[in-house]
This record gives C-alpha cells, sequence and structure tokens, in this order.
C-alpha cells in the first residue's frame, strides 16, 4: 500500500504540472483493467487480485500527457491482459505489467508516442522532451536542474517531477519495501558510463556529428531513468532475489540504458532495459546461488 500510496503521489503531482486530462488518462487504464481482473477472477473462480490498482497506475504514469484515450485501453489491456493475467496475476509474471503495456504502444503506434509531450509551461503539444534536446546536442540547451527536478518540463505523465520520484524512492529504501542496491547501483553504473564519454571521449560522434557523449549530470534527470530506477527497477517478482545477483541486474540496467541511449534509435533506453534484464533474471539468481552454495561449502 505504501508503494501504491507514492505511485498516486506522482499521479497528483502530474495533475498539477499537466492538467486533468492525466486523469482521464487514469481512468480509462483503471476501467480497462479492472473489467479484465474481474473476468479473470470469474473464470477462475479466485478472489479479486487486491494488487490489481498499481498495474493501471503505472502504465499511466509511463504515458504522455496527451495521449489518446483509446491508445491507453490498449495499452492497459495488453499490460494486464498478456502482461500478467495469462501468466496467474500478481506475483507471477515474467515481465513488469506496465512496462509491457507501455512498450507494445510505443512499437506498434511510435508517431502516437512521439508526439503527444506537453509542454506545461506553453501548453503546446509537440515532440521534445528534455531528453530528446539532450540527445540531439540541443545548444543553449533550454532546461536547468532545477525546472527538471521540479517537473515543469515536458515528458510522460510520472517521469517529470523528479524532486518527489527521489524523496519517495529514498522513502520506500527506508522502509525497506525497495532494496538499495538497485537503484543505487543502476544510477550509478549509468552515470559512470556517461562520465567516461562525455570526459574522455568528447569528441566521439555519430555519422550526423552529434557527440555520442552527454552532461552526465543532466542525463540523470531526464527521460525515465529515475522513475525506472526508484518504482520500475526494484519489482521482487522480476528482480533477482539474492542481494550479489540485484547489483549484477543493476550494472546490466545501466549499461543498456547508457547503450540504448547513446546508440540506439529509440531516445529512452530505461523500459527496454529492465524487460531484458527482467528476462536473464532467472540465469542470474541461478548464478548467484551457486556461487552462494560455494562459498557456504568453502566456509564449513
Amino acid at each position: 500500500y505504501i508503494y501504491t500510496g507514492a505511485l498516486l503521489i506522482l499521479l497528483i503531482a502530474s495533475v498539477v504540472i499537466f492538467g486533468f486530462y492525466v486523469l482521464a488518462v487514469a481512468a480509462v487504464s483503471y476501467g480497462v483493467a479492472l473489467i479484465i481482473e474481474y473476468v479473470f477472477a470469474k473464470l477462475r473462480k479466485r478472489p479479486f487480485d487486491k494488487e490489481w490498482m498499481v498495474t493501471p497506475l503505472l502504465l499511466t504514469l509511463l504515458m504522455p500527457p496527451a495521449v489518446p484515450l483509446w491508445l491507453i485501453g490498449i495499452a492497459s489491456f495488453f499490460a494486464v491482459f498478456f502482461g500478467k493475467s495469462i501468466f496467474g496475476g500478481s506475483g507471477r509474471y515474467l515481465f513488469t505489467p506496465a512496462l509491457v503495456g507501455a512498450v507494445f504502444v510505443l512499437i506498434s503506434f511510435p508517431s502516437y508516442m512521439a508526439i503527444n509531450w506537453v509542454d506545461p509551461v506553453t501548453d503546446i503539444v509537440g515532440g521534445a522532451t528534455p531528453l530528446m534536446n539532450l540527445n540531439g546536442n540541443v545548444t543553449p540547451y533550454p532546461y536547468g536542474i532545477l525546472q527538471l527536478l521540479m517537473g515543469n518540463v515536458p515528458g510522460s505523465i510520472g517521469e517529470t517531477f523528479r524532486l518527489g520520484i527521489i524523496v519517495l524512492g529514498m522513502l520506500l529504501i527506508v522502509l525497506k519495501i525497495a532494496d538499495w542496491r538497485i537503484p543505487t547501483v543502476y544510477i550509478g553504473t549509468f552515470f559512470v558510463l556517461t562520465a567516461i564519454f562525455y570526459y574522455i571521449f568528447p569528441d566521439f560522434v555519430n555519422g550526423r556529428g552529434i557527440p555520442y557523449g552527454k552532461d552526465p549530470f543532466l542525463s540523470l534527470f531526464v527521460g525515465g531513468l529515475l522513475l525506472g530506477a526508484f518504482f520500475i527497477a526494484i519489482d521482487p517478482v522480476t528482480a533477482p532475489m539474492q542481494p550479489k545477483g540485484r547489483i549484477v541486474y543493476a550494472v546490466g540496467l545501466g549499461f543498456l540504458t547508457f547503450l540504448i541511449r547513446n546508440f540506439g534509435t529509440f531516445h529512452e533506453g530505461v523500459t527496454f532495459s529492465i524487460l531484458i534484464m527482467s528476462a536473464i533474471s532467472p540465469l542470474i539468481d541461478g548464478w548467484t546461488s551457486k556461487q552462494k552454495k560455494v562459498e557456504e561449502e568453502v566456509q564449513s
């Protein structure tokens, strides 16, 4: 309930930043999810899933603020049906369901996902976000750290109020709802790799003459890195169980996010990185479990 409450706070903040249309997006996401959850509960003759609210809420936070309502409906259906329910519900899915829905519509309807970003200052709906500006080497860079922290910038519904994400994420860690290893190692790995390219290989450019290396400090406060690190990657169902495995998992997340952001087709790499690392999470668990067993045998 504390985790859900933290997500609700981010949703409320997004309503203040982007307006009441966010509530319509959330309502459609919840409505579709509720219908699917109810149908599956009836068909399987099981109690209604008490954690059903998490997936549509998190999915809402991953969407552009001006996303068409029919599109969030499709995303919610795909997230709950294919990402969660067919695997047996909460605690049994292979990938974080909200990510499954978000990535499905991102790949299937890329034009709608690329142009529905709202500038909360001007209310102009366009196709540019702080991450896209940074990746495109827009100079002078139009956003300061304070703007990026407070959320007065374009971005997905839940990613822009980064000060709130940090504070609430730290609260989850203090209350031991989230394992500190995953967000800290994830963010740290990404920062170190970005800093290496920025400070050591500043002239390494792509075919358009745009440097691959981006300001490592700004890179932390653009896109969905903080939201992904503090609220998605920590999912205990998809993350490894062993502490050492979670560190390996987080290093992989940081590396893949850096790789996709700087060398991939998509501007953002957080969602794809978490999906990829979730897929190999059982392998990481198997490896770390063997390592732990060997260590225990040596000690005994």
